[in-house]
């Protein structure tokens, strides 16, 4: 079987310690993005139920999984939800949800659950987009940004680039960051300019030193950080080139879990985000179950 370097591994998960018989409100959120897809399943508030799977070519397939591997063998059924709410690039294909909400206002309300009430800015890292979002003390979207240009600095890049490389998703990250000193980034202009450039580092032909295999994905993922700083930065006025951020900073999607793009961000903006024992990729499902 051929591997597929692309993918973070899929899971599901319930509680042991919550009745869902007992509980007086059930509500779920379904986030059905580009390449990945959540459920969140909330008791009272708490959480009850979630799934993280690979989005299929049926986003409505792909929905109708997540959710059963969400409810697992919990005997609860989307009948007994009171309130179901989809949000992502696919939302208009959750059947059974009521209704639908934007992902800025999901991923803000997901990431101070999360993280948190104490979370200013929260930086979305999906597989086609960047959002940066300012959060208000009490709890509303203050401001946002999205990346411009093509998907340079989004997560679909790096699955492609792995899948060429033949380097799993999970080890790219760590592997950049064990350099003596970033490179030069390549291209961040748009992704194909900057995969064609990775690759072409591997040549010997026009390089005086040929550079190791950590050093090519740190020059790639030095050049994702870099775009997604840009997005970050106009949240707010810069003050002679520097971008400055809440120290309250929290990462949310799939490329929040690549240490090679969220070190980098860290560094450069002097802070150190915040921790969190979810998984940063249920954002957005937790925060449309909690805005049912």
């Amino acid at each position: 079987m051929t591997q597929d370097y692309r993918k973070w591994p899929e899971f599901d998960w319930l509680s042991g310690m919550i009745d869902w018989k007992k509980a007086e409100k059930i509500t779920a959120g379904v986030d059905i993005g580009t390449t990945s897809a959540q459920a969140a399943i909330l008791c009272d508030g708490q959480l009850f139920g979630c799934a993280n799977i690979r989005t299929g070519v049926d986003f409505r397939k792909t929905a109708d999984i997540v959710m059963e591997r969400a409810l697992g063998q919990s005997g609860m059924k989307t009948e007994d939800i009171t309130e179901i709410v989809s949000t992502g690039w696919g939302h208009q294909n959750v059947a059974y949800a009521r209704r639908s909400l934007d992902e800025i206002q999901c991923h803000a309300k997901g990431a101070r659950y999360m993280y948190g009430p104490e979370v200013t800015t929260v930086v979305d890292l999906g597989g086609q987009t960047t959002k940066a979002i300012r959060l208000h003390s009490w709890d509303r979207v203050m401001d946002f940004m999205l990346n411009d240009k093509c998907a340079t600095g989004m997560g679909r890049n790096i699955e492609i680039l792995c899948d060429i490389l033949q380097i799993s998703i999970e080890e790219i990250g760590e592997k950049s960051l064990d350099v003596k000193m970033d490179p030069e980034p390549v291209s961040t202009t748009c992704f194909a300019f900057a995969d064609t450039e990775t690759i072409g580092q591997f040549r010997t032909d026009f390089r005086a030193e040929a550079m190791s295999p950590n050093e090519i994905y740190a020059s790639h993922l030095f050049a994702v950080a870099w775009r997604i700083l840009g997005t970050i930065g106009k949240l707010q006025p810069l003050d002679v080139g520097d971008i400055t951020v809440y120290k309250e900073l929290a990462f949310t999607g799939g490329l929040a879990k690549n240490p090679g793009i969220t070190a980098r961000i860290e560094r450069e903006l002097g802070v150190t985000a915040l921790r969190s024992e979810y998984d940063p990729q249920l954002a957005g499902a937790i925060g449309a179950a909690l805005l049912a």
